[in-house]
């Protein structure tokens, strides 16, 4: 199959989606969290589709899904205190769009974290980002951790609205506590 196939494929597959349903909320979830990038939300759209056709209705809960397919690529989800891995994933999804997150100081310096939490790095970032016209979130997970992905600052409400329809608690990553 050539990759044009696979791409007819993809889209016809998305064509069967009804416009107000979960499916449609997370493509367009999905196409907030990669801004400029169809490419690879279509991707993580297929693969939602893929996880979520290997459940029954009531075991759904679309973020828990959102969360594996985005992982690493167009979001993170890390332990509350393992504060490298936090940075290292901030730092990916802003290298996403040619940017840096300045820490105010040195994140390869141990001491660094000795008065720093997750909330306090979370806030930094969502600072920095800011200047650059991105909104950093921070979504809430079952355990010890935290969990982001980033949009454009202007998308927050069209973000909150889908948030709200698909249940995801979902905070600005300047109110992490």
């Amino acid at each position: 199959m050539s990759d044009y196939d696979e791409e007819f494929d993809a889209e016809r597959e998305f064509d069967d989606v009804e416009e107000d349903s979960v499916e449609a909320k997370v493509w367009q979830l999905l196409l907030l969290i990669n801004p400029g990038d169809e490419e690879t939300a279509l991707q993580q759209f297929a693969d939602y589709r893929e996880a979520s056709a290997e459940l029954e209705p009531d075991e759904l809960v679309p973020i828990e899904l959102i969360g594996r397919v985005i992982d690493w690529r167009s979001g993170f989800i890390v332990d509350e205190h393992d504060l490298r891995s936090l940075i290292q994933a901030i730092d990916e999804l802003a290298s996403r769009f040619s940017l840096s997150v300045d820490w105010n100081g040195d994140p390869d310096d141990d001491e660094f974290f000795d008065d720093m939490d997750a909330a306090e790095l979370f806030s930094i970032a969502y600072d920095r980002l800011a200047e650059f016209g991105y909104t950093l979130w921070a979504w809430e997970t079952d355990g010890d951790g935290v969990a982001g992905w980033m949009t454009l600052t202007r998308d927050v409400e069209p973000l909150r609205e889908l948030a709200s329809a698909l249940h995801i608690n979902l905070r600005l990553g300047s109110q992490v506590s």
